[in-house]
């Protein structure tokens, strides 16, 4: 009788466990539902979505196949709390599975995915601030895995917090390995007699390996605080696969599958093209109404704009486009034209391609370090921001390009412009012009917070002045106390200049220490001055 009573107690707590037992995922995380169906026909044929609800909320969000018999369907939560789901499927198996989950508070370092913050800022999803300081890793997820890891790994280590990578491969000089794996299904593969590679794609079998690998490397650039802003298109294939030539209904088929399994992610973001114009076949139209069906298909609402090539600007008026992304070197000339190619744009303005540090045998690959990191920091002064890259080859080693392969970092400007971002996220906005077109010098990043870039200019010292006018901040007044550090943006180093600097009231647009002090500099380029009003 004893026995049978422990029995009973044993089932019962085992029952009690297993009903009160909940899955929980993080807010912004990913929860992932898996299901099994033998399909009879094409699996990729069989169409899956779940509904979630929360209350009054409902985002309905397409499942994929990925291989093996099995379907999954990916939901990033947006906000606390229990969440049901009901299956959708062509597929009997499939179809009025129901369940749920709790979204629970997220962990830290998990701040949601990346938003618009007023006309030209970023923030994350929790509203604590984000700015954009990124690299160039085309090949990422493309070559073999000991050099996707070597990446990886120096983007742990260098600052950065938003990497360009492609999802389909390149035929180009750089990178010199060839893919090993492929998006799609592999019909045949032949060699001519000239030894030329011939290929012919299944368009309507995908190949989940390969973007299980995608997958993969996009989780550890999340876990890295790193944005991966994925290049959907670009034209770099040169007759070579025939992925920049799939008939358009593939291009969307392509499109939605990758949402479906990447959309998930809170650290997607989505940059239709890479040079866009390059793609021959393609019209400005055509560009548009791809651009239209990835917002309608994401139901999260990611990060999206397009990449032309060097001085072709797309309509980025376009509600589907967050933001400006261009290839341009010309705005960061000068802090001032990076200010100008603010004003004309209401969104924030990334110029993700001015030309590379490095020391290949072509104009936008041979940036010096110096000049390099003085472009980022041009714009970075003129409210803009400034994606990074690096060209360098060595032919005594193995012959990685960082921008393209990926690998290790081999530069200098990399650890200026971490140094960089630590400088700008100590002040409590980014950096604006405060006078724009009257003042070349002097940023704002809110009431009583200035910067002056004195940029390749050497100079003994600097009287010290504040315009009149600061953006749309609070305006300085006679009688402030203001601090000076002495920034050395190529040493890396912050020097407090010794006493306090009081203002004058305004002369002529402009207010001075009312003991005409000047500040003494060290006869160096690259000098960034941070002014600070002192707290009364």
């Amino acid at each position: 009788m004893k026995k049978l009573t422990l029995l009973l107690t044993v089932l019962l707590l085992g029952a009690a466990t297993s009903l009160f037992a909940r899955t929980e995922v993080e807010r912004w995380g990913c929860f992932e539902l898996r299901l099994n169906h033998a399909a009879k026909a094409n699996p990729f044929d069989v169409a899956l979505s779940a509904t979630f609800t929360n209350g009054d909320r409902k985002i309905v969000v397409r499942g994929f196949y990925d291989g093996d018999d099995t379907y999954l369907v990916r939901f990033m939560p947006p906000v606390e709390g229990e969440w049901r789901y009901t299956t959708r499927s062509s597929a009997a198996a499939l179809n009025r599975r129901s369940g749920s989950f709790v979204a629970v508070p997220p962990a830290a370092g998990n701040h949601g995915p990346v938003e618009v913050d007023g006309d030209h800022g970023f923030r994350y999803a929790d509203g604590s601030r984000y700015m954009p300081f990124g690299t160039t890793n085309y090949a990422l997820a493309l070559f073999r895995p000991e050099t996707q890891e070597a990446t990886i790994h120096s983007l742990a280590a260098s600052g950065f917090n938003k990497t360009r990578l492609c999802v389909l491969p390149k035929d180009y000089p750089t990178p010199l390995e060839a893919p090993t794996i492929f998006p799609f299904e592999l019909r045949s593969r032949t060699v001519d007699a000239e030894g030329k590679e011939h290929f012919e794609w299944d368009f309507e079998r995908f190949n989940p390996a390969f973007f299980r690998n995608l997958d993969h490397r996009i989780r550890q650039l999340q876990e890295l605080g790193i944005e991966a802003d994925l290049i959907l298109f670009h034209p770099y294939d040169r007759g070579m696969w025939g992925f920049d030539k799939m008939p358009e209904e593939i291009n969307r088929r392509y499109l939605d599958y990758l949402i479906a399994r990447v959309g998930a992610y809170r650290n997607v973001w989505w940059s239709m093209a890479n040079e866009w114009d390059l793609v021959r076949n393609r019209t400005v139209e055509e560009w548009k109404d791809l651009t239209r069906h990835v917002a309608a298909t994401d139901p999260y609402g990611h990060l999206c704009s397009i990449h032309g090539g060097t001085a072709v600007y797309f309509d980025y008026g376009m509600p589907e486009f967050t933001h400006v992304s261009i290839q341009d070197e010309a705005p960061v000339f000068t802090a001032s034209a990076a200010a100008t190619l603010r004003q004309i744009f209401p969104k924030p303005v990334i110029c993700d391609e001015i030309g590379y540090e490095g020391n290949l045998p072509l104009r936008w690959a041979r940036y010096s370090p110096q000049l390099m990191t003085y472009y980022v920091t041009n714009g970075l002064m003129g409210g803009i921001y400034v994606t990074h890259g690096e060209c360098y080859r060595d032919p005594s080693e193995e012959d990685f390009v960082y921008w393209s392969d990926g690998s290790i970092l081999r530069g200098g400007s990399w650890q200026r412009i971490a140094f960089l971002r630590r400088i700008l996220e100590e002040g409590p906005n980014p950096p604006r012009m405060a006078d724009v077109s009257r003042d070349t010098k002097t940023s704002t990043a809110g009431d009583g917070y200035y910067y002056v870039w004195l940029g390749q200019s050497i100079q003994s010292s600097w009287r010290f002045n504040l315009p009149a006018s600061n953006a749309r901040y609070r305006r300085p007044q006679e009688g402030e106390r203001y601090r000076v550090d002495i920034i050395d943006v190529w040493a890396m180093t912050v020097t407090e200049v010794p006493g306090v600097f009081e203002t004058t009231k305004p002369i002529d647009y402009r207010l001075y220490d009312k003991h005409h002090r000047d500040v003494r500099l060290p006869d160096v380029p690259y000098l960034l001055l941070r002014i600070r009003r002192v707290a009364e």
